[in-house]
């Protein structure tokens, strides 16, 4: 029976993990049955790597892959695992505090779960192409939603060399996500790792961005040595391939862990009404002082928001942004409800098919006339 109190010393192993007093708790169940617990640190073909008291061991996934996508194991996720036998299996996950979800595609209403229990969302945006203010309001609602809080990183800030042009990059990066931090970053030359490292230890960070921002070079840079391939982006566009193919958990030497992603081409709404909201702020507390409570900010009097813009306080396209994603999320959220709908339905006629089985079985078979 494994001892799961912060200071016994089968947890001293994972305490570099994230392991503290509050999974202690939510473990003690599992450990009078001979589980252990374990973070999972890459989940690939139904099996995943988890940090053990015992150390790394290798763990099938069968016994806790549910039809519900959202449950699936997930880099990040705290579990009881076997503490013997082979193969080992994870028995069950334990309650994620936090989960950054997507949509899983624009045809269908399933999420997929990036990476859980984070505590930071660390968004990289590449100055080697144009900034992209849309792309970085929909990754910071995607953070806050998560209930992670985003943090801003600029990567190759190099490639700015004239101060006053990286400060306006800045300011324009923080006008689209107030309240988070936005910090420039140079892989090459050191400018703001030490700062970055400083304000992710000792949490766990999940490092999100497009395919060719530099994820994978900082995460190389953060973690201290080369444990991420790298490739060079095209000088056309300033894209790259996909050079992390799995979520994986790495330790940071400043503490805490780093969770690396890989680059994300869509990044879809998913039951994001609230980090939207969080992602908008300013546009959220205008629409309380609206002279009606349902204002659509479009032609009604007495709007606020569209107040705020025609005195410039609120630029427009902060609103079409904000609309957009509106939108986006409440087409998601019909989608589901009519998945939800179609699920019920066929639940319901297989129970019906079941029901009537049943009571031919209890009738006996047809007698010939």
């Amino acid at each position: 029976m494994f001892n799961t109190s912060s200071d016994s010393a089968s947890s001293q192993a994972l305490t570099a993990y994230g392991w503290d007093d509050g999974w202690a708790d939510a473990f003690a169940p599992y450990a009078a049955q001979d589980l252990m617990p374990g973070r999972v640190l890459r989940v690939d073909r139904g099996r995943c790597d988890l940090v053990t008291p015992l150390g790394t061991v290798r763990a099938d996934t069968e016994l806790v892959t549910p039809r519900d996508p959202m449950r699936i194991v997930c880099t990040g996720d705290w579990a009881a695992v076997d503490a013997e036998g082979d193969p080992r299996h994870v028995r069950t996950l334990l309650p994620r505090r936090t989960a950054l979800v997507r949509s899983t595609s624009s045809k269908r209403s399933d999420g997929q779960v990036l990476a859980a229990n984070a505590d930071y969302a660390v968004i990289a945006v590449s100055l080697a192409a144009e900034l992209d203010l849309g792309r970085v309001e929909r990754f910071t609602a995607l953070a806050w939603e998560s209930g992670a809080q985003p943090l801003l990183v600029l990567t190759k800030a190099d490639l700015v060399p004239d101060p006053d042009t990286l400060g306006h990059l800045v300011s324009d990066t923080e006008t689209a996500a107030p309240g988070v931090r936005v910090l420039p970053v140079s892989s090459a030359t050191g400018e703001g790792l030490e700062e970055l490292g400083a304000l992710l230890a000792p949490g766990t960070s999940v490092l999100l961005g497009q395919s060719g921002a530099g994820k994978s070079t900082l995460a190389n840079a953060l973690v201290g040595a080369a444990v991420q391939d790298v490739h060079a982006i095209r000088d056309s566009d300033g894209k790259g391939r996909h050079t992390t193919t799995t979520r994986d958990l790495l330790p940071l030497p400043s503490g805490g862990v780093l969770i690396d992603t890989p680059g994300l081409r869509g990044v879809g709404m998913w039951d994001a009404e609230g980090g939207v909201a969080r992602a908008f702020a300013e546009i959220e507390e205008l629409a309380e002082r609206c002279r009606f409570p349902d204002c659509a900010h479009e032609v009604e009097p007495g709007c606020a928001v569209l107040a705020a813009i025609d005195d410039g306080s609120l630029p427009e396209r902060r609103l079409e942004s904000y609309r957009k994603l509106l939108r986006e999320n409440e087409r998601l959220a019909a989608r589901t409800d009519a998945r939800l709908r179609a699920e019920k339905r066929r639940d319901w006629k297989q129970r019906q098919a079941l029901g009537r089985h049943m009571m031919e079985r209890k009738r006996g078979p047809m007698r010939k006339p």
